[in-house]
């Protein structure tokens, strides 16, 4: 567990740890990242309610006043454990007493996945939309939604995988604040096989504060490190495709993709006639001469597969996602469609 300025979670948060149900070993695994508050002190003072339980509680950290990261934090706190499967927790986070039971359980029989679970969201009611998005994905969705999420399927504070799997995969990211590093790890994990699975319980209270690190990732790196991957898996196997959006958001993930998949962008497509009657997009920023010009169609003279960006906004932030990629497969005078 990452610490860092958390002294008004911690007791809450550590009492959750104790009680919980698993009845087999545990220990706890607490890497301080440079607390200029109590957390230390906080930490120390739960160390023998952790031991007279039989479950040790390992305590480290740093005094510099520069924290090295999030993901510098949990790949200390992961390499001072022991145990053969991990469990992560946010130290503002409140788990439920069957949490470690219900997701090991999980973990034990998918040894090559990242286990998740449902939320329960506090304050209730902050990012309602995001929640409902958490707990809503079918186990289908959690991989053919990979590419659409602002976010891992299963959210970093839920996840639960074995030492194993973690160490196939690799360290997080140390790249320190504004590093999306539970988005790198999962999607290297995807590369490197692996599943991903959710316990279709609530779990886990997951905290919304206007200092959770999360904030420090900006928009706009979300959005890189989604059309790289989305390019990587899908656009790379595609030789052309059409963007569904002939607006604002299409036309920016028509600059986000590399000149390679530019090129096979054979036309734009939408519903709206103001947008259609221009007929052509031209990307002006383009240093080629004469500069792309790519038809506008309406969406019913369009030629799949493709790939549809929508907007969806969440408590007057926009977030902007691909929401689907639909493959269009043309087999025995059927069509079948791929959600991704």
């Amino acid at each position: 567990m990452p610490v860092f300025n958390a002294s008004d979670w911690l007791d809450e948060c550590l009492q959750a740890i104790l009680e919980q149900d698993f009845l087999d070993r545990m220990e706890l695994s607490v890497y301080d990242d440079g607390s200029t508050d109590n957390s230390r002190e906080l930490l120390e003072r739960w160390r023998q309610r952790f031991e007279d339980r039989g479950r040790p509680m390992l305590i480290s950290g740093h005094s510099s006043s520069s924290p090295r990261g999030v993901g510098f934090a949990k790949n200390q706190a992961v390499r001072q454990s022991s145990g053969r499967f991990l469990c992560f927790q946010d130290a503002d986070d409140i788990m439920r007493p069957q949490r470690v039971r219900l997701q090991y359980e999980a973990a034990a029989a998918n040894p090559n996945a990242i286990v998740g679970c449902k939320v329960c969201r506090v304050p209730e009611g902050s990012t309602e939309r995001y929640t409902r998005w958490i707990n809503s994905l079918s186990p289908e969705q959690l991989l053919t939604q990979v590419y659409t999420s602002h976010g891992p399927t299963v959210i970093m504070p839920t996840w639960f995988c074995s030492r194993d799997w973690f160490e196939k995969v690799g360290l997080f990211n140390e790249g320190g604040k504004g590093v999306p590093e539970d988005l790198l790890f999962f999607y290297q994990s995807l590369r490197r096989g692996g599943h991903v699975i959710r316990v279709d319980e609530c779990l886990l209270v997951y905290r919304y504060h206007e200092h959770a690190a999360t904030h420090s990732v900006l928009e706009e790196t979300i959005w890189s490190h989604r059309v790289h991957f989305l390019q990587e898996r899908v656009l790379s196997q595609w030789e052309s495709f059409t963007v569904w959006n002939a607006g604002k958001q299409g036309r920016r993930l028509y600059r986000s993709l590399s000149a390679t998949n530019q090129k096979k962008v054979k036309a734009f497509c939408d519903v709206d006639e103001n947008k259609i009657q221009k007929g052509f997009y031209t990307y002006e920023e383009s240093k080629e001469r004469p500069k792309p010009r790519i038809p506008v169609l309406h969406f019913t003279n369009a030629s799949p597969p493709f790939i549809v960006c929508v907007k969806l906004v969440s408590e007057c932030v926009l977030f902007i996602h691909i929401l689907t990629i639909l493959f269009f497969i043309f087999c025995f005078h059927f069509i079948f469609y791929n959600f991704l």
